[in-house]
């Protein structure tokens, strides 16, 4: 039975990261009047998506997830224009595709990539290939690496977003809705009863690694990022670095400013980044690109990434009246649209075919066992 029955049900969302804030537009648009819950401020200043790349790189992520999470990752690729262009100020949105690019010391490593990258193409046949590039075409595409790198890979379709434009343009949606925000309020499910006299009749829990104690499956998994300004440097897309050690990923965003990142990190540790894995990210950002010697650090900062025992997200119904979403690991905006989709279907209808084209897992959960 869905679990919106009624055109106006009074709906709590928990978190007010990337999937609480996408949620809550959606409903408040379908005109159900919602508040929202965040331990932090309306900058999203204690989200994942806040230190994030925004990267949207279906074939790319496909060496590191399953298949089920590039077909989400398809799923957004369409969805994202729809939802970009529904906000009340523009965010930065590009198409460009993902360049891979190595040293010849690491071509075997690159090989390997490139062969997963063959093997989800055989399962998805509809995804874009990569495409080989020799040391004139990879001049050609990204002219600013000509002489830099000899061979590469271009994904193309592949593309990024302005994470932080995105979650500033839903937080000012949210208020033209009439969402209440209670910022800087934790809160839990047994804060609520949803669906008695005064309650909320529908609880949304999108909290990342703020549901741990609700959902002790979840783990941390850190994410650092170096933001910094580089006149000097001009690229078109985003760009990943083969490393045996340390793979970084740059990535442009509006006026020379970049992204430098790496690899997931298995901890919760949300301590500053250590002197050892600025070094390697400014170093690999360097390998690339001379330039980024004279770039001006931005910012340095570190966040943890929810993620369940199998990397995947879920879907999960606490009782009659409580709905988790968790799990997004660090594909959040990559697969972002595709949960928003499939929990609406599944809200709407009582069921959702999206979500089992996806493979995403909708599970059942005693309200007892939770609180």
């Amino acid at each position: 039975m869905p679990l919106l029955s009624r055109p106006s049900s009074r709906i709590t969302v928990l978190g007010a990261g990337l999937m609480g804030r996408l949620l809550a537009v959606a409903l408040a648009e379908d005109g159900h009047p919602l508040e929202i819950h965040d331990a932090g401020g309306p900058d999203a200043d204690q989200s994942a998506a806040r230190v994030a790349a925004a990267m949207l790189a279906p074939l790319a992520e496909s060496a590191v997830s399953e298949p089920a999470i590039v077909r989400m990752g398809q799923h957004a690729m369409r969805r994202w224009p729809e939802l970009l262009a529904t906000l009340p100020r523009p965010v930065f949105f590009q198409r460009n595709g993902t360049l891979i690019v190595w040293h010849r010391q690491d071509a075997t490593h690159a090989a390997s990539l490139h062969d997963k990258f063959l093997r989800t193409q055989g399962l998805l046949p509809d995804l874009p290939a990569a495409a080989p590039l020799d040391d004139a075409g990879l001049a050609q595409h990204e002219p600013a690496l000509a002489g830099h790198f000899h061979q590469g890979l271009s994904l193309p379709g592949e593309g990024q977003l302005d994470n932080r434009q995105l979650l500033a343009a839903l937080h000012e949606r949210m208020q033209q809705l009439g969402v209440t925000t209670h910022w800087h309020s934790a809160k839990a499910l047994n804060d609520f009863s949803p669906g008695t006299p005064g309650e909320p009749e529908l609880l949304l829990d999108c909290r990342g690694l703020g549901a741990r104690a609700d959902w002790p499956e979840l783990r941390g998994v850190r994410g650092e990022v170096i933001r910094v300004h580089a006149p000097e440097v001009t690229l078109q897309r985003p760009t990943r670095l083969v490393h045996p050690r340390y793979p970084a990923y740059i990535v442009p965003k509006e006026d020379h400013v970049f992204v430098i990142g790496a690899t997931a990190i298995e901890s919760d540790d949300l301590s500053p980044a250590s002197v050892r894995s600025t070094l390697e990210l400014l170093s690999a950002a360097y390998a690339v690109h001379p330039g980024f010697a004279e770039a001006r650090i931005l910012e340095i900062a570190t966040q943890c990434r929810p993620a369940l025992p199998d990397n995947n997200p879920c879907i999960r119904r606490v009782g009659e009246r409580i709905l988790q979403i968790n799990g997004l690991y660090r594909h959040g905006f990559l697969i972002a649209p595709a949960l928003l989709d499939a929990t609406l279907q599944w809200l709407r209808e009582g069921r959702s075919p999206l979500a089992d084209t996806f493979g995403l897992a909708i599970t059942q959960r005693e309200l007892e066992d939770a609180t």
